[in-house]
C-alpha cells in the first residue's frame, strides 16, 4: 500500500501537471523540518530527492548518514541562517534560500572555498517590508545582487515569504518582475496553501510541508 505522503506528493505533482506542460522544470522541495527520518523514508524510497529544513544543527543529526549512502539527495535550508552556522551549514546543505545580508554572504564564500564546494543560493527579499521578517530590503537588492556576484556566490534567483493574511499573488507576481530585471532562471516562493499561485507565477522551487506530511500534531 502506497504511504500516504507519496501518495499526496504524486496528487501535488498531477496539480502541477494540470496547470503547466514542462512540470518537470518545478522542484518540489518536501519540507521535512521537525520530522523524524521514520516519517521522511517513505519518499527517500520513491526516489524523491528534495528536502528542506529550518535548522543546521538537526539537519546534520538528521542527514548526515543518509547524504554519505545517497548523494543524489538535495538539502535545502529554508530557514534564517546565522553567521555562526554558515561552516557546518555549507559542509550538509546543498542550497541555501535565505541569504539576506553582506556579512552572511561573506561567510559563506569563505567556507565554499574552504570546503571546496559550489552551494546554490537564493536571494531572500522581505517583498512585504515587514519589520520581524528576514530578507533584504527591495530598495538594496540590486546592490546586494553584485554584492554577492563579486563574491562569486552562485546566485540562481530570489526567494520570498509573502505577509500572512495578504493575498500571496501580489507579492508574487512582484517577485517575479524583480526576478526578471535582474536576467534570474529560478524563483523559490510558494508553499502548502498557495503554491499553484507561486508556479502560475513562474517560481520553479516550492516549499511544502504539510501538504505531504500532514499537519503537525
Amino acid at each position: 500500500m502506497m504511504h500516504n505522503s507519496v501518495q499526496n506528493l504524486i496528487n501535488i505533482q498531477e496539480n502541477i501537471k494540470s496547470k503547466i506542460n514542462s512540470y518537470q522544470t518545478i522542484k518540489i522541495i518536501a519540507v521535512s523540518k521537525t520530522h523524524p527520518i521514520q516519517t521522511i523514508k517513505p519518499l527517500l524510497d520513491f526516489g524523491h530527492i528534495d528536502f528542506g529544513e529550518n535548522k543546521v544543527q538537526e539537519a546534520i543529526e538528521k542527514w548526515s548518514e543518509i547524504k554519505t549512502k545517497n548523494s543524489k539527495i538535495r538539502l535545502h535550508l529554508i530557514g534564517k541562517l546565522q553567521t555562526n552556522k554558515v561552516k557546518y551549514a555549507v559542509k550538509i546543505f546543498d542550497y541555501i534560500h535565505s541569504v539576506d545580508n553582506k556579512k552572511l554572504a561573506k561567510k559563506i564564500s569563505e567556507e565554499q572555498i574552504k570546503n571546496n564546494k559550489n552551494i546554490k543560493i537564493f536571494i531572500q527579499v522581505n517583498i512585504g517590508d515587514e519589520i520581524q521578517k528576514s530578507g533584504i530590503s527591495k530598495y538594496e537588492l540590486n546592490e546586494f545582487y553584485q554584492y554577492c556576484l563579486s563574491l562569486k556566490l552562485d546566485v540562481l534567483g530570489l526567494m520570498c515569504i509573502p505577509p500572512e493574511g495578504q493575498e500571496s499573488e501580489i507579492f508574487f507576481k512582484y517577485l517575479k518582475k524583480m526576478n526578471q530585471d535582474l536576467g534570474l532562471k529560478e524563483l523559490s516562493m510558494g508553499m502548502s496553501s498557495d503554491y499553484m499561485s507561486a508556479i502560475e507565477n513562474s517560481a520553479t522551487y516550492v516549499r511544502i510541508g504539510s501538504n505531504i506530511f500532514g499537519k503537525r500534531a
